[in-house]
């Protein structure tokens, strides 16, 4: 079971060893995790990893299998229905009302709680306000774009107030400019509210821009956890590595620790790098090496810079990616790709450096 710390008195949800299935097939295998107050949190993974499923847990939508505990604002809500429990969900259709104006879609969840008329329209035009939907109010739904449905589908959901926001996969419908806009958006919402979200996503590009924290998922656990920071330059395994996009991944053995360092052998060459693994580092154990791309240097080392790792390389094939141009090169511990942001600069020499912080040993 992967347990992450619970208890503490700024949790507003604690989740404590679920487990779900459905028929043969596990979806949650005996998770632990819990959001702060005030957190921005995305729980991420691919198709299957089983973070809709622990979002529609927490949500109500799905009673689990087994849990111990699922609490929410230190209420436990593991038999309450959805309906009753102080969170609210943006879908990635939007599920609105095609019949119903913007006002009335917005309103609706007030509605249902019978709250007056007057104020279920004073809070639908705070909330639409605050998406920066002013007098879309009387509008129809089909006159609307896609990222202007999305704002609907958001206000509709904070208007009940609730204690925590959940976002399933509420920009995989946008275009890129749009998603990149939205992103923007939902932080300076967040902000302003200091509400906890809980964001459901596949995109690392996305979670690394939004959030506070990241759970990562693969195959109903939870593999790794952290900052944006911590999950970008600190992953634990070479799933990690190359969920959040780290393209060099190659095969070594460890052979010694010095001091915050650990030196790995692939082929006959030496490497130095920093230990991230989720078990202690021992010589002899075979360990996954990973550089990101733009964390290497063709050409000379900085001269009198120690910690550094250098290979001779001999240049391939390149891919013109607009905003940069991504070099393969053959070098002794195989092929390792490039990231050049001004290929102006391109030195012509047969050498590539890079830190040893700027390394990752993983096991």
């Amino acid at each position: 079971m992967h347990t992450l710390s619970a208890g503490h008195p700024d949790q507003i949800l604690t989740v404590e060893d679920v487990f779900h299935a459905y028929g043969t097939v596990t979806a949650l295998d005996h998770v632990s995790m819990h959001a702060r107050a005030g957190e921005f949190l995305t729980i991420l993974g691919e198709s299957g990893s089983g973070k809709t499923t622990l979002l529609r847990l927490i949500s109500g939508l799905e009673k689990p299998t087994r849990v111990a505990s699922l609490q929410l604002g230190g209420e436990d809500v593991a038999n309450v229905p959805a309906f009753a429990r102080n969170c609210t969900t943006v879908f990635q259709n939007y599920a609105l009302f095609p019949h119903m104006t913007v006002g009335a879609n917005v309103e609706y969840g007030l509605k249902v709680r019978r709250v007056n008329y007057e104020e279920r329209r004073k809070r639908a035009m705070d909330a639409l306000k605050l998406v920066r939907l002013d007098g879309k109010y009387d509008r129809q739904i089909h006159q609307l774009s896609g990222g202007e449905r999305q704002r609907v589908a958001l206000a509709r959901a904070l208007v009940p107030q609730p204690a925590i926001l959940l976002l399933d996969e509420p920009l995989g419908a946008l275009d890129e400019k749009l998603r990149g806009d939205m992103q923007i958006e939902l932080m300076d919402i967040h902000r302003r509210l200091g509400m906890t979200f809980i964001n459901i996503t596949h995109s690392q590009e996305e979670a690394l821009t939004m959030s506070d924290r990241i759970i990562l998922m693969r195959k109903g656990k939870i593999v790794q956890s952290g900052t944006p920071a911590d999950m970008f330059d600190r992953p634990n395994s070479r799933f990690s590595a190359a969920f959040m996009g780290v393209e060099n991944l190659v095969d070594g053995n460890l052979t010694a620790i010095h001091d915050d360092h650990v030196i790995a052998t692939v082929k006959d060459s030496i490497i130095t790098g920093k230990f991230t693994g989720t078990a202690a580092p021992i010589p002899g154990m075979k360990v996954v090496i990973g550089i990101r791309a733009e964390r290497l240097h063709i050409g000379p080392p900085p001269a009198g810079e120690n910690g550094i790792n250098v290979l001779q390389c001999r240049k391939t094939d390149a891919v013109y990616k607009g905003k940069y141009l991504d070099q393969t090169v053959e070098t002794p511990i195989g092929h390792l790709k490039v990231r050049l942001w001004d290929p102006s600069l391109e030195s012509a020499a047969e050498t590539l450096w890079f830190r040893h912080g700027d390394c990752v040993v993983m096991n």
